[in-house]
């Protein structure tokens, strides 16, 4: 079976996780898992190649003459591509890709056997050989290692292949032996190897992985890769007061942590886990649920940093920011960590990612003048592939288990089989969502036996929602953002939820200086803008929209997937009296407000129709 995160033995999971396979989705994120197949994978390959990603291991094998090209940490976008393909192949055959794979994981086996003690890293072959491990603060070593991992064990768990998780477990144990002593000076300049060293023990059984992985978090901050914030490096872990330093790291690095928790209970560990989401909750997360505000060092800024313009946000931040409230998830069983997944991967991940699966953003800014675009690639490729790798798995996330319970953790259209006990469950879902508010499911079982269904009603509908059983209405109260459904479920029975996807207006923190008097309009999980495109007759940069609310929802058929949009009445002002001055006395200037109609579109969809102004957050009257 093809787990994300296999924590069916993990002691400290209050919810396990439902294979991939057992999961075929239809809707809103199916279609995505189409362009993947269709689009992204393929084109994806097509750069490794042309770009040199591809060679470097044919050199590293032996079988082409040249050297390293590009970036030293190149490996892992390969990694992460065959770790995407694998996942995709689970539910959904492809033989070209499959043979791609193959061609690939033939090359890295070769490449292996020629370093000949399970090392490989194609940067460091030939002359650069004898650098190896000398420089972790900076060479991605471990970082590339921990995507190897990753991907043989999702090769091995969707195809049943061991060729590339042998290949993985072999490099794993070189790690070990080459930092065997207890007191050895090893720690990851890249976080990430963390949370692959604990799914390597999840698969082997090994408790070597665990220890290492409980090694490394226990290292940092003793100045092994550097002692600086950058590479949160400067305290170690348990000390760490706020979210610091370059955001995908510390992300990578909570994720890890919480892995290790989730195997050893380590209560230090949960504490400042913990501590750090209320940091990035309450003062350090865009609301499209990006992380990093700094282009300086891609990192998180001080509280309340959080310019619009000039965010950061790197797409792989809001990854990381999914990856680490998954597993926050999986140890409290508290919904509030899906809301913020649901708000990560809705808004600050797909905004990532072309409507037509084609071009990406590395960052994600919340306002653009018009002069942003997405791109097919990158020099510094992270992003591509760690979207394919999020999307192709999606199914896995939809719902959980526990030895009493289903739960419907995310509403997809989507057929489930889940293995509950000595039978199955079927549940079809049929929903629009995100961009309806009506779920339907039919679940179905020959089970004889009590068992509870729980259906997450998100911190956004609490307190309006409605449920159904056979056209009954139920009264419910939620409990960590769950409303429990109880009884016996033999035969057929059809559930009906309805989470009503009123208009938000969302206001900041006023230590948030920036939006001061300003809104962010929110459907459902959704976040909206407005873009100059839907909007020629004004700069979107001055719409006021009205607090009342009074908007119009509409089905577009302008973007793919024909998403909902916002429409209605507002004022935006002219900018006559400001021509040649950036400053003026109060009062001076009567700006002029002219009535409007204006267009928003979920904030994701922004930049598909080429550059264009684009605004998050407007101003309210």
């Amino acid at each position: 079976m093809t787990f994300v995160n296999d924590t069916s033995r993990s002691p400290r999971a209050q919810v396990r996780p439902l294979a991939i396979e057992k999961v075929e989705l239809q809707g809103f994120v199916g279609r995505y898992q189409g362009l993947m197949k269709s689009t992204s994978l393929p084109m994806q390959y097509e750069y490794l190649e042309s770009t040199g990603r591809i060679d470097n291991f044919r050199k590293a094998a032996g079988s082409m003459e040249g050297s390293f090209t590009g970036w030293f940490f190149n490996d892992s976008d390969v990694y992460k591509w065959i770790e995407a393909a694998s996942y995709s192949l689970s539910y959904n055959e492809d033989p070209e890709i499959r043979a791609r794979i193959e061609s690939l994981i033939t090359l890295i086996e070769k490449a292996q056997e020629i370093s000949g003690d399970g090392y490989i890293n194609t940067y460091f072959v030939g002359q650069k050989a004898g650098e190896r491990w000398k420089d972790l603060k900076n060479m991605h070593e471990l970082y590339c290692a921990g995507h190897l991992i990753q991907a043989g064990i999702a090769n091995k768990r969707a195809s049943g292949d061991e060729t590339l998780f042998k290949v993985c477990v072999s490099a794993a144990d070189n790690i070990l032996d080459s930092f065997r002593d207890d007191d050895c000076k090893v720690s990851t300049g890249h976080p990430e190897l963390e949370m692959a060293m604990i799914e390597l023990h999840r698969e082997t059984g090994n408790r070597d992985y665990l220890k290492f992985a409980q090694k490394l978090i226990d290292n940092r901050g003793r100045g092994y890769v550097g002692g600086d914030e950058y590479h949160i490096d400067h305290v170690p872990f348990r000390e760490l007061k706020e979210l610091t330093g370059h955001a995908v790291r510390m992300l990578y690095l909570l994720a890890g942590a919480a892995d290790v928790f989730l195997e050893t209970g380590d209560e230090t560990l949960l504490a400042v886990l913990e501590r750090l989401w209320i940091d990035l909750t309450a003062r350090k997360m865009y609301v499209t649920g990006g992380a990093g505000s700094r282009y300086e060092g891609e990192s998180f800024g001080e509280e309340f940093e959080l310019p619009s313009r000039r965010a950061y946000a790197e797409t792989c931040a809001a990854v990381g920011n999914v990856f680490w409230n998954w597993r926050m998830y999986m140890i409290s069983g508290d919904a509030k960590y899906l809301d913020l997944f649901e708000q990560s991967f809705y808004n600050g991940v797909l905004s990532g990612i072309s409507l037509d699966g084609k071009r990406y953003f590395y960052v994600n800014p919340l306002e653009d003048a018009g002069k942003r675009e997405r791109e097919e690639w990158f020099e510094c490729a992270c992003c591509p592939p760690n979207i394919a790798r999020l999307l192709t798995s999606f199914g896995g996330y939809i719902y959980g288990t526990t030895l009493n319970e289903i739960r419907v953790n995310f509403y997809e259209e989507s057929k489930a089989t889940i293995p509950f006990r000595d039978g199955e469950v079927s549940i079809i879902q049929k929903t629009s969502y995100p961009h309806s508010e009506e779920v339907q499911l039919t679940i179905a079982t020959d089970l004889d036996t009590e068992l509870s269904i729980l259906l997450r009603i998100p911190e956004w509908a609490e307190g309006e929602f409605e449920v159904q059983v056979d056209g009954v209405k139920q009264k419910l109260r939620p409990e960590k953002g769950f409303v429990r459904l109880e009884g016996n479920w033999k035969g057929k029975t059809e559930v009906y939820l309805a989470l009503p996807m009123r208009i938000r207006l969302m206001t900041a923190n006023p230590l948030l200086r920036e939006n001061t008097d300003k809104v962010s309009v929110q459907r459902g999980p959704l976040v909206y803008c407005a873009e100059g495109v839907d909007n020629p007759d004004f700069d979107v940069r001055t719409l006021s929209v009205p607090s009342r609310k009074n908007f119009e929802v509409t089905q577009s058929d302008a973007l793919p997937g024909n998403p909902v949009i916002l429409s209605g009445k507002g004022v935006a002002f002219d900018l006559d009296g400001w021509e040649k001055k950036l400053y003026n006395p109060l009062g001076s200037v009567k700006s002029k407000g002219n009535n409007v109609r204006f267009s928003l579109v979920p904030y994701y969809a922004w930049n598909n129709r080429g550059k264009s102004t684009m605004c998050v957050w407007l101003h309210v009257h």
